[in-house]
């Protein structure tokens, strides 16, 4: 499974007006419905409802907030970047930066997991957090994700 399996161009954004977390999924949802064709509402209410589970905030200004969801038959994924980093609850209380929501659907089993593991393994290279943190335009951003999961894989 590589990051290209899991997410579409259209799927990744720059976001500048973010001031919550909630507003963060809201945004989310939006660009899940814009991208994969899935309701906002329902995308938003499946991450609160895993988000009340526990915060996925995962350290170094990344979270990867998940869920399972009925709509889709695709482990799928959205990429954001914001422009101010903000308060997500993480485990090292720093605030975020870097958000990568996957979707799974409810019957995933081990797929979900291993893209869970994917999206951690890839966000956990400084050097290519880096570099995403260094780019705003969207077409960049997912190259700079699909061509670190290749080499990565090499």
């Amino acid at each position: 499974m590589n990051l290209s399996d899991i997410l579409k161009p259209e799927a990744v954004k720059v976001l500048s007006a973010v001031s919550s977390k909630k507003r963060l999924f809201q945004d989310i949802g939006e660009l899940v419905e814009s991208a994969y064709s899935l309701s906002a509402s329902a995308t938003v209410d499946a991450l609160l409802d895993r988000e009340s589970l526990g915060p996925t905030g995962v350290g170094h200004g990344v979270a990867l907030p998940h869920s399972r969801i009925a709509a889709t038959s695709d482990v799928i994924g959205a990429f954001v970047l914001l422009e101010r980093p903000i308060d997500f609850g993480a485990v090292d209380r720093q605030p975020i930066d870097i958000a990568f929501a996957l979707f799974a659907p409810e019957d995933a089993g081990v797929d979900h997991l291993k893209a869970l593991a994917l999206v951690s393994r890839t966000l956990r290279d400084s050097k290519l957090c880096s570099k995403l943190r260094a780019n705003r335009d969207p077409a960049t951003l997912y190259a700079i994700l699909t061509e670190g999961q290749s080499v990565q894989a090499a």
